[in-house]
């Protein structure tokens, strides 16, 4: 029973840690694009970039 005078309020300052770490990587951006980088990795960019330089095409 004791142990419960400590683990208690230890979880509910444990829950308040977690939300506040939830709601900062939210405010700082964390979740506005969730599609953009799983689309991205889909793109074909297996061509080297054209060095206009070299080709002459300017």
């Amino acid at each position: 029973m004791e142990a419960l005078y400590l683990l208690i309020p230890l979880s509910v300052v444990l829950v308040f840690v977690a939300l506040w770490i939830f709601f900062r990587a939210s405010d700082d951006g964390q979740f506005d694009d969730l599609v953009g980088p799983a689309l991205r990795i889909l793109q074909d960019d297996d061509k080297p970039p054209i060095d206009h330089k070299r080709s002459g095409d300017f």
